[in-house]
């Protein structure tokens, strides 16, 4: 476990999968504890998928591969390849376990950094093979609401319209459910999470800010580099996931064919990409 802190916060994260485990602020904790029998997870990295695949499989150059639900990096032990007092990054390279589900050579690296009362998470995929590799990357970080999720709202920046996609199982169904219109507030409600997550592939807003409309505690989220956006929650549970994605689940015309799947990102041998977002919590000492 490495432990960063500054005046403000004190994190504290998981080699296994690089995940937060802790975010204390003001002697509060802010995340969400994976208790075992709810969620054993805290801050999940998804990746080389986002959500699920068709029949938990995809073909690449005529072979079929199998590839669990948000992948494996979250399953997987990272390499501390750098850290001080208020950063430090994680890396995860392919190596023989990887390429039985995923054929490619990559280096995947998450960049932490503590600064005021932010924390900004970096993602850095390196492409070391000399084909095209073809991934997603996305956040699963669940944030503890001791109140119960319905004294919070999810606020926006800009007002929009937002339907969510049905999800069956892995697959992204053909009907949404309409949220919000022509708004900035999104109340919670246990509700909504009766069909499992809130997905919008039509966001417009860069950031997401929960806050408790009693006390005016806030967590905001800044994605800008993230297309789609998802709530998640189990049905009572005391917390609540956000979490900006760069990939997004089959639906159920997918062809299998991981170069032709929705919202997949193609990176050539070689080359680089990046991505960061940002935790500011907002309100308390």
């Amino acid at each position: 476990m490495i432990t960063l802190s500054n005046r403000k916060l004190t994190v504290k994260i998981d080699e296994l999968g690089a995940q937060i485990r802790s975010v204390v602020k003001g002697e509060k904790e802010y995340m969400w504890q994976a208790e075992p029998q709810i969620w054993k997870a805290t801050a999940p990295l998804m990746f080389p998928i986002c959500g699920g695949l068709k029949d938990d499989k995809f073909i690449y150059e005529g072979k079929e591969y199998n590839l669990i639900k948000h992948g494996f990096a979250r399953n997987m032990m990272f390499t501390v390849e750098q850290s001080d007092s208020e950063s430090a990054v994680f890396l995860l390279t392919a190596n023989e376990e990887s390429k039985k589900v995923y054929p490619f050579d990559f280096e995947l690296r998450l960049i932490y950094t503590l600064s005021d009362d932010a924390i900004t998470i970096a993602y850095r995929v390196d492409n070391v093979g000399e084909k095209t590799m073809y991934f997603s990357i996305g956040s699963h970080e669940g944030y503890y609401t001791p109140e119960g999720i319905e004294d919070y709202d999810i606020i926006f920046p800009q007002k929009e319209t937002l339907n969510s996609v049905m999800v069956d199982g892995n697959l992204l169904q053909d009907h949404t459910l309409p949220i919000i219109k022509d708004s900035n507030v999104l109340p919670l409600y246990d509700k909504y999470f009766l069909v499992d997550c809130l997905l919008f592939k039509t966001l417009k807003s860069r950031s997401a800010t929960l806050r408790n409309r009693k006390t005016g505690k806030s967590i905001r989220v800044d994605f800008p580099d993230a297309p789609y956006f998802v709530l998640w929650h189990p049905h009572g549970a005391p917390f609540i996931c956000i979490e900006p994605w760069a990939g997004i689940p089959d639906d159920h015309h997918s062809t299998y064919d991981l170069s032709e799947k929705e919202g997949i990102i193609s990176l050539g041998a070689g080359m680089c990409y990046r991505a960061t977002h940002t935790i500011t919590y907002i309100g308390e000492e």
